[in-house]
């Protein structure tokens, strides 16, 4: 990471930014690993209200080097601080049909990681718990509330033994 010689006001800026953004949605589907992600433009509306009203904002620049392409994300304010990093991806194929996919996937992750925003419907939660049934809670002795028939408990990994039943 790359940043200004102080990012002070650049901080207090983006922790008011990020208290207004919401999660991106996953409404975009990956029919190669028939999943659901959160695109570029999810995260762009779910960033720009929050970056406009706390004087933030962002640029990316595609770049190629060595058969790897990506990009570099900077994020600024108004003070003139900023932060950046570059993201390089290696390139399954040598054309402008993968440099471009490689590119707009660099600029999502990149944009999102930078920002801090969380995609709804997170797919690790969904890989770790048993998704048999999701009707019934349970309470976990940490505290957190368990919906469904899950082995254990996302936050503290306790297993479902330690869960007690709502009645």
């Amino acid at each position: 990471m790359n940043k200004s010689e102080s990012i002070t006001e650049l901080a207090k800026a983006l922790h008011k930014a990020q208290s207004d953004m919401r999660g991106a949605k996953k409404t975009s589907r990956n029919p190669f690993f028939n999943s659901k992600y959160a695109d570029l433009s999810e995260i762009i509306d779910v960033a720009k209200d929050g970056l406009k009203n706390n004087g933030l904002s962002f640029s990316q620049f595609p770049l190629s080097e060595d058969g790897k392409c990506g990009v570099e994300t900077i994020l600024m304010h108004t003070s003139g601080e900023w932060i950046s990093q570059t993201l390089m991806l290696a390139c399954s194929k040598q054309d402008p049909q993968a440099y471009g996919s490689a590119i707009t996937y660099a600029r999502r992750y990149s944009l999102q990681a930078i920002l801090g925003i969380p995609s709804e419907d997170d797919d690790a939660n969904e890989a770790t718990f048993d998704k048999a049934n999701t009707q019934s809670e349970s309470l976990c002795s940490c505290g957190n509330t368990i919906k469904g028939n899950y082995s254990s408990c996302y936050s503290c990994n306790n297993a479902k033994k330690e869960f007690k039943d709502f009645q």
